[in-house]
């Protein structure tokens, strides 16, 4: 399908295409330099540095996240997940008021970049006591993306298979490859190549991965991941947060201080 440009709500053409294929992506979400200021921050941030943990590959490629499930106020990461731009359009596509569940900054970098395989976002949040996958992320491109340094890949409107039981890869945990290696015949392999503040939303439900980085530019993301208010895990404590109501930040907000970091 064809990029959305930015804007608070989504048309109906949107929400239809986001059941349709499992994903919307929408362009310039954040400008130039408010991706520049979440960059120069995330580079500079001892603490996200100290928190990654690396996830191997099946053949053996390191890729590095830091996942936080708390929204400080002073963190330019929690401003993007709070931000209307990304809350309102996300409600929109699941059809209810969304929570935050988890937000995490992956760290792809040159020449050592891991992969990661094919799997559903809901295959593991399945495990956490959400009933439904109701669910969904966005993914802000931080650093360019591209198929040489291991940009994102969907299979259009594999979201539809309903949830694929996950088994260990390497040190991750990934779809079950009978299950996925049948999709990839019935579905379109997008790869999602995006300029620094272009967004993905995209289906707790869509089989995706990514390749290793093998070029000399890094791969940074931060994907900010959403639960629907009716689907509050049935159980209490787990690996995420239940249900509580979130406070969405004006884009004006969010953009004073991305750029005030910058």
């Amino acid at each position: 399908m064809q990029a959305s440009e930015p804007m608070n709500g989504r048309n109906d053409l949107d929400i239809a295409a986001f059941h349709r294929d499992g994903y919307v992506m929408v362009r310039n979400l954040f400008d130039a330099d408010e991706t520049a200021g979440l960059l120069r921050h995330a580079k500079a941030d001892q603490q996200l540095a100290s928190e990654a943990y690396v996830r191997r590959d099946a053949q053996g490629g390191d890729t590095r996240l830091a996942l936080r499930n708390d929204l400080m106020e002073d963190s330019p990461y929690a401003a993007v997940a709070r931000c209307e731009r990304i809350v309102v359009p996300m409600a929109s596509f699941l059809g209810d008021e969304v929570y935050h569940y988890h937000h995490k900054m992956m760290l792809k970098e040159p020449r050592v970049g891991g992969a990661w395989e094919w799997h559903q976002d809901y295959g593991y949040w399945y495990n956490y006591g959400c009933l439904f996958p109701d669910m969904g992320s966005c993914l802000v491109a931080v650093d360019r993306a591209t198929k040489e340094n291991g940009c994102l890949q969907v299979l259009r409107g594999s979201h539809r298979l309903g949830r694929v039981d996950h088994v260990k890869t390497g040190d991750q945990t990934g779809a079950d490859m009978t299950r996925v290696n049948a999709a990839i015949e019935r579905f379109d392999l997008v790869y999602c190549e995006m300029e620094p503040g272009d967004a993905l939303f995209f289906h707790g439900n869509l089989l995706h991965r990514s390749d290793q980085n093998k070029s000399d530019y890094a791969r940074w993301s931060l994907i900010c991941c959403y639960n629907t208010k009716h689907n509050d895990p049935i159980v209490q404590n787990g690996r995420h947060p239940n249900y509580s109501a979130l406070e969405v930040w004006p884009d004006d907000r969010v953009r004073n201080m991305l750029v005030c970091t910058y």
